[in-house]
């Protein structure tokens, strides 16, 4: 959780949180920040394949530790950048640190968890996000401004301890198993009960981006001069706050099953995006938008690590890592894509076109059982 939450509630989502002032110190486009947020995703993907075809030979410790480091050295370039293209470079490192970091604790949980309680802790994980993000909106409420580049340094610091804390408690090396892992073909990855879960995580990649990256600067822009600050840090504090719930994750899927999981939670990500890009000036409306989002985006990734595990339980985190690479084709495709219509069509629009995918995404949902 730890991990999680520095990777993707700082290094990943930060940039959405600060897209307002890293906009007016860099004096950058609409769409030229799209095309950054996809840059920072396309790290994200190659970091994924690479840990598909590392797993299995070096374990999870090396992948988290070079995830915390990346996300550790990217922040404080960002933090230190005086030039957009050292702005861009240690946003795109920082971007990859989730991808290396996520897909690991599959195995990690394969080899120090018992099978009995194993799914709830891989729906646990990724609840690490919501508590980051609530930690970031704090921070961007007393660090705007000229001041945003000391939140940043500090998230650096949280990176590094993370990293240090993972390095003690992960395991070492690959697991040592009598068993031969199955080898890899295009076949063992297209088997017929991935195809829905490729497709949620697809579409799950490009409406989370677009509202990570659009969500503050609808509401800065909406809202009356000199109160923009302080409303879209609460707004970011209040979605990271809401989403800690994301930690009954694994006994809501328990009790509701996958199937009913994923008709409420991309429902309720659909609610949320129409809130926001069609009244983003109205309080009560950001509000619940806020409080909507952020447990049904956490209980999102939730559901993605345990579906995956039920379709690839021989090889966890290279099946994971599958699932996550159509994650990150979304991530790439939608905040370029979002860019360019907020462009001619206002951020409204974009986060409106992204309620209408999640919706969508009812039709392709996991096995009834």
């Amino acid at each position: 959780m730890a991990a999680v939450g520095v990777s993707f509630g700082f290094a990943r989502y930060g940039y959405g949180l600060f897209l307002p002032d890293i906009r007016d110190d860099f004096d950058l486009p609409m769409s030229a920040l799209g095309l950054i947020g996809s840059a920072t995703y396309a790290g994200y993907l190659v970091a994924l394949v690479l840990v598909g075809i590392l797993a299995a030979r070096v374990g999870p410790r090396a992948l988290v530790t070079v995830g915390g480091l990346s996300a550790t050295v990217g922040m404080t370039l960002v933090a230190l950048a005086n030039g957009w293209p050292a702005l861009v470079a240690g946003l795109i490192l920082a971007g990859t640190s989730p991808g290396w970091i996520w897909a690991p604790y599959s195995d990690a949980a394969e080899r120090m968890v018992l099978p009995e309680r194993r799914e709830r802790v891989l729906a646990l994980i990724p609840s690490g996000t919501a508590f980051g993000v609530a930690a970031a909106g704090p921070l961007a409420l007393m660090l705007h401004g000229s001041s945003w580049t000391y939140a940043w340094l500090l998230f650096g610091a949280g990176a590094l301890a993370a990293t240090i804390y993972n390095i003690r408690v992960l395991p070492a090396g690959p697991a040592t198993r009598g068993r031969r892992p199955p080898r890899l073909g295009l076949g063992w990855f297209a088997r017929r009960q991935a195809v829905p879960l490729y497709l949620t995580a697809l579409s799950y990649g490009v409406v989370g981006s677009v509202f990570w990256l659009l969500a503050v600067d609808a509401i800065t822009t909406a809202a009356p001069s000199g109160d923009h600050d302080g409303i879209a840090a609460l707004f970011w504090t209040a979605m990271g706050t809401a989403g800690t719930a994301g930690i009954f994750a694994g006994a809501v899927f328990a009790r509701l099953g996958l199937r009913r999981s994923h008709v409420a939670l991309f429902g309720l990500l659909a609610v949320a995006s129409t809130l926001l890009g069609s009244a983003p000036s109205a309080l009560a409306a950001v509000g619940v938008s806020a409080v909507l989002y952020g447990p049904s985006f956490m209980a999102g990734s939730a559901l993605l690590a345990v579906w995956s595990y039920q379709v690839f339980p021989e090889r966890p985190t290279t099946g994971f890592s599958a699932t996550v690479f159509f994650l990150g084709i979304g991530t790439i495709a939608g905040p370029a894509a979002a860019g360019a219509l907020a462009a001619h069509h206002g951020v409204g629009s974009a986060l409106v076109a992204a309620a209408a995918l999640s919706v969508a995404t009812w039709l392709t949902p996991p096995p009834a059982r």
